[in-house]
C-alpha cells in the first residue's frame, strides 16, 4: 500500500527525476529545461510551510509528488495556492494521481488556503478528469499561451473553493 508522506530534501532526486521526464516528454509542464537535485532541494525549502508544501506518495520508491504552490506573489492572493501532481510514468493509471491531490485538498483546507487553482495543458485530458471527480470547476481556457515541442497550446484554469 503506497504511504502519503510530507517530503524531505532526501526526495529531492526523486522529484527531480519525475518532472525531468515530463519537463521532456510531455505538455504538463511548460518547463522547458530539466532540474537537478540541488535545484529541487531548494525547491523544496521553499516549499516547507503548511500553505506551500510538497507531499510525495511512496511505493518502495517516490512515485509521484504534489504541490501546494503560492498563485501569486501578490500579497492580496495568500489566500489562494496553485496545485501541482506528478505521477513516475511507469506507476500511472494506480489511483496515484488521486491520493496525492486528494492529500493536497485536505494539506490546503487545514492550512486555511481558501481556493485551489490548476493550470492544465488541454492536451491533459486524464488531468482535467481528476481535478473534476474531486470538485474543480473550470474557470476558462487560456487560449495560446504556451508552446512547447513547436505546438501553440492552450491552458485549462480550474478552481476549487475550500470556504464553508
Amino acid at each position: 500500500m503506497p504511504t502519503l508522506r510530507d517530503a524531505t530534501t532526501a526526495d529531492a532526486a526523486a522529484i527531480a527525476a519525475i518532472y525531468n521526464h515530463e519537463i521532456l516528454h510531455s505538455t504538463s509542464t511548460f518547463d522547458t529545461t530539466p532540474v537537478d537535485a540541488d535545484d529541487r532541494r531548494a525547491w523544496l525549502e521553499a516549499h516547507s510551510t503548511p500553505q506551500r508544501s510538497v507531499l510525495v506518495l511512496e511505493d518502495e520508491e517516490v512515485v509521484g509528488w504534489a504541490s501546494l504552490s503560492a498563485w501569486s506573489d501578490r500579497c492580496a492572493y495568500a489566500r489562494a495556492a496553485e496545485v501541482s501532481i506528478y505521477i513516475h510514468a511507469d506507476h500511472r493509471g494506480r489511483g496515484h494521481g488521486r491520493s496525492l491531490l486528494t492529500g493536497l485538498i485536505e494539506r490546503a483546507r487545514e492550512a486555511g488556503i481558501a481556493v485551489l487553482l490548476a493550470r492544465i495543458c488541454t492536451e491533459g485530458e486524464a488531468s482535467i478528469v481528476l481535478h473534476r471527480k474531486l470538485g474543480f470547476s473550470s474557470v476558462g481556457c487560456m487560449r495560446r499561451v504556451g508552446e512547447k515541442f513547436g505546438r501553440v497550446l492552450d491552458v485549462e484554469l480550474m478552481d476549487l473553493s475550500l470556504e464553508a
